[in-house]
């Protein structure tokens, strides 16, 4: 449980953004996708998902991991089939914002989406491999909802309180997991490389040089590994390649910074390490099933 605190004390939560949502029409994303962590409580209706259209009833939450790609159907009846793009090019159809205390007579949602990264480099959620999953506890439903009337309201030091309550919410989901001995193989191999201070300063240098020259060579001497070793070394300990890894890192800072600046994509793709814009496109449509254009459109429709 020790190794467990210390993964705790070490992540950084950042709070992304939280909404009230009426379902307009029901309808299926075939392949809902998000960098960061979604957790989503059905308040009139249910919701479902995976393969075999698991159902969350009303009051249960569904906690989707950031880079985990979910078939979801919103509301009951005969549901509308969309990509992810097609949701994106005409959300206004089936989703419609609520006020903070206008539940209304339709099914409705609300939602939550955050950040959690060890040592500010890691999603720690993504980094366990573990599935989306229902989770059923009244003291993480009481901190969603604390969160979204927060960020919904006036009230002066908002953003405090709504920092403190994300930050408390993502232990809490983090004692789900445990206390339920959920994913237990997951996580004991997933966690191990969080132990491996060589595997943290390569870590923090690729988020410091996203941009730059990320090479084999160069995570070599990061490490002090040979340059033939460190491939594997990094494998061994994470489950997948440095290569793989870094770019989507490098994916994640490009949504990033399409959500939150006006910078051109083709700026963009040179920041995180692109000189070529017509190819940063294609591997960031291929890695989201959207081109980089429609996921900006999709966060201003998002904050209508």
């Amino acid at each position: 449980m020790e190794d467990y605190n210390k993964i705790i004390e070490s992540l950084g939560v950042r709070f992304i953004k939280a909404k009230n949502i009426k379902i307009l029409h029901p309808l299926t994303i075939e392949n809902f996708y998000d960098v960061e962590n979604t957790l989503i409580l059905p308040k009139k209706g249910e919701i479902k998902f995976g393969k075999d259209k698991e159902v969350v009833k009303e009051g249960e939450l569904l906690f989707i991991p950031g880079g985990k790609m979910v078939s979801i159907t919103y509301g009951s009846g005969e549901p509308m089939r969309l990509s992810n793009d097609d949701f994106i090019s005409n959300r206004e159809r089936y989703f419609q914002p609520l006020a903070l205390h206008d539940d209304g007579t339709a099914e409705n949602f609300s939602y939550i989406t955050f950040e959690a990264k060890v040592f500010d480099s890691v999603n720690f959620f993504a980094s366990l491999d573990i599935p989306p999953f229902i989770i059923r506890d009244e003291k993480i439903t009481t901190l969603l909802k604390s969160v979204i009337e927060e960020d919904l309201s006036e009230n002066a030091g908002k953003g405090r309180v709504v920092k403190i309550c994300t930050d408390y919410l993502v232990v809490e989901i983090v004692r789900y997991i445990l206390k339920n001995r959920l994913f237990v193989e997951q996580l004991a191999t997933n966690s191990t490389y969080f132990k491996d201070p060589r595997l943290i300063d390569i870590f923090a240098f690729i988020k410091e040089q996203i941009g730059g020259d990320l090479s084999n060579k160069v995570l070599a001497n990061v490490a002090n590994v040979s340059e033939d070793y460190v491939g594997q070394y990094f494998k061994m300990l994470t489950g997948i390649n440095p290569q793989d890894y870094i770019e989507y890192q490098r994916m994640e800072k490009a949504v990033t910074l399409l959500r939150t600046t006006k910078k051109s994509i083709r700026q963009i793709g040179k920041e995180v390490g692109y000189k070529d814009t017509a190819y940063f496109c294609r591997r960031f449509k291929m890695m989201f099933g959207i081109p980089a254009g429609k996921m900006r459109r999709r966060e201003s429709l998002m904050n209508v």
